[in-house]
C-alpha cells in the first residue's frame, strides 16, 4: 500500500533537507520527498505540526544477549524497546554465550531478529577466538555471515600487535575496529571513577587515563594501517583529547559517547541513593569536566555518534553489593527523550546534528546502507515529538530488564512513531492518536 506523509517537517541532514516536504512510501520503499506530492491513490497521513520526520535512527553499540543470556535480554526484547525508542536498527555486541567469534553466532542472531520482525540488526563480530585477545577470528567468515564491524567489546583488544592485524585486516573490508578502551592493568580491580566521590565511599577507582591509553594506541595504530578504529563509549577527557588529534593527523577514527556520559557525573555514587548499582558502568561515571568535555565535542563535531551502550542485566543481578554487581545499564527507550531534554531543547546542538549523532554517522561508520530519505531508499523513518512530556518508568520498558538510572527523570521529547521497511512496529498513541501512522 502507498502511503503519503503529509506536510511533516523533514529532517533529512545527508540529503540537505529541513522544513516541510511531503514523503511517499509504496510498500518497503520511499518513493518520493517533494512539497506537494499529489496523493493519486495513496493513504493520506496528515503529520501533526509540530512532529519531524527523520531518517530512521541507528544505534550502533547494543547489548541483546542472546545466545546464552536470555533471563537479562532476548533479540525479541531487545529490539522491541529499540523500536520503542525510535531506533529502526542496531548493532549488537559480541559478548553473547558462546561469543560471536563465527558463522553460525551470526547467523543465529540474524534468524532470531528475523523472526521478531522489529528492528533491524547488524551483529558485530569478536576482534579474537572468544574474545580472549589470542588469535584473531575469521574476520572474513564473519563479514561473508553478516557482521559489520568486530569488537572484544568489554575486553580491550589485549595487544599492539593483534590490534596492527585486526586493523589490517579489516580495512580489506572497509570494517571498523570497535574498541573498549581500557589498559587493565590501570582499571585493576576498580568499580567507578577514581575520584573524591569514590573515596569518601571506600570504592576502587578508575582512572580517566586508563582509557585515554588504550584510545592513543589504538589511534595510533590506525594511522600506521590505514584501518578503521572507532572508540566505544568514550567518557573522559583525555581520549576526546586524543581523538581530536588523531583526526587532525588524518588517521580513520570515530567515536561515540552515550547518554549517561554527557548528562550524569560520578557524583551519582552518593546522591541521591549512596551505593546505587543503577549507576554503575563501564567505562563509569566521570567527573564534571569530563562530562562537560563530551558536551563540547557532541556540539563541535568532534564526537561522532550517540549511541546508548544499551546493557541490560537481570534484578537479581544489580541488587547486590556495588563492587560484584556487573558494569551497564539499559538505554534504548530513554535515548532521545534525554537527547532533547539536554542538546536540543538548551541549544546546545540543532535538530540536524542530532540525527546526524543517531543515524547518519552510525550508517556511515558501519557501511550500513541507511540514514537518509532518499528517493528509491528503504522505508525505515522515525517520526519524533520535540514538545512531548516524558516521565521515564521503567516499569514499562519493553526490555527484559530495568537497570537504569533514569527512573523518574521528567524530559521534554519523544517519539510518535517507528517505521521499518514501510510498516509501523511502534505507534505512541499518547503522542500520534491512535491510527494516526497506519
Amino acid at each position: 500500500m502507498k502511503r503519503l506523509f503529509k506536510g511533516g517537517r523533514v529532517v533529512d541532514p545527508a540529503n540537505g533537507r529541513d522544513g516541510l516536504f511531503d514523503v511517499l512510501i509504496d510498500g518497503d520503499r520511499i518513493v518520493r520527498v517533494a512539497k506537494d506530492i499529489p496523493p493519486d491513490g495513496a493513504h493520506v497521513v496528515d503529520v501533526p505540526a509540530g512532529f519531524v520526520v527523520v531518517p530512521g535512527l541507528f544505534d550502533m553499540h547494543v547489548h541483546l544477549r542472546e545466545p546464552g543470556q536470555e533471563h537479562k535480554e532476548t533479540v525479541a526484547t531487545g529490539t522491541a524497546s529499540a523500536v520503542v525508542g525510535g531506533f529502526t536498527a542496531v548493532a549488537c555486541m559480541p559478548n553473547t554465550t558462546p561469543i560471536n567469534d563465527n558463522a553460525g553466532v551470526t547467523e543465529y542472531i540474524l534468524q532470531k531478529a528475523a523472526q521478531a520482525g522489529l528492528a533491524r540488526v547488524y551483529p558485530i563480530g569478536a576482534v579474537s577466538k572468544g574474545s580472549n585477545g589470542d588469535q584473531l577470528a575469521d574476520i572474513a567468515e564473519l563479514r561473508a555471515a553478516g557482521c559489520v564491524g568486530v569488537s572484544d567489546d568489554g575486553r580491550p583488544v589485549k595487544t599492539a600487535l593483534l590490534m596492527r592485524r585486526a586493523l589490517e585486516y579489516t580495512a580489506m573490508f572497509n570494517m571498523p575496529v570497535l574498541e573498549h578502551c581500557e589498559d587493565p592493568s590501570l582499571k585493576g580491580e576498580g568499580v567507578a571513577h577514581e575520584g573524591y566521590h569514590a573515596s569518601t565511599l571506600g570504592l576502587r577507582g578508575i582512572p580517566g587515563v586508563a582509557e585515554s591509553i588504550m584510545a592513543q594506541r589504538d589511534i595510533a595504530l590506525a594511522e600506521l594501517t590505514g584501518g578503521a578504529v572507532h572508540i566505544c563509549h568514550m567518557s573522559a577527557m583525555e581520549s576526546l583529547r586524543a581523538v581530536r588529534e588523531g583526526k587532525g593527523h588524518g588517521a580513520r577514527v570515530t567515536c561515540e559517547v552515550a547518554p549517561h556520559h554527557f548528562t550524569m557525573t560520578d557524583e551519582a555514587l552518593a546522591s541521591p541513593v549512596s551505593y546505587d548499582t543503577n549507576v554503575k558502568m563501564n567505562p563509569p561515571l566521570r567527573a564534571a569536566a569530563d562530562r562537560d568535555e563530551m558536551l563540547k565535542g557532541i556540539a563541535d563535531g568532534s564526537v561522532d555518534c550517540i549511541a546508548t551502550d544499551h546493557a541490560p542485566h537481570h534484578y537479581d543481578e544489580k541488587k547486590v553489593e556495588f563492587d560484584v554487581a556487573p558494569f551497564g545499564i539499559v538505554g534504548l527507550e530513554t535515548c532521545v527523550p534525554i537527547c532533547f531534554d539536554r542538546l536540543v531543547h538548551p541549544g546546545l546542538i540543532t535538530l540536524s546534528r542530532l540525527i546526524e549523532l543517531l543515524s547518519v554517522n552510525p550508517s556511515r561508520i558501519l557501511n550500513v546502507a541507511s540514514g537518509a530519505l532518499s528517493d528509491g531508499a528503504v522505508a525505515d523513518i522515525t517520526i519524533l515529538v520535540p514538545d512531548l512530556q516524558v516521565t521515564v518508568d521503567p516499569a514499562r520498558f519493553k526490555s527484559k530488564s530495568r537497570n537504569t538510572p533514569f527512573g523518574g527523570w521528567q524530559l521534554k521529547g519523544g517519539v510518535a512513531a517507528t517505521i521499518v521497511g514501510g510498516r509501523t512496529v511502534y505507534m505512541n498513541d499518547a503522542a500520534a492518536g491512535a491510527g494516526r501512522f497506519k
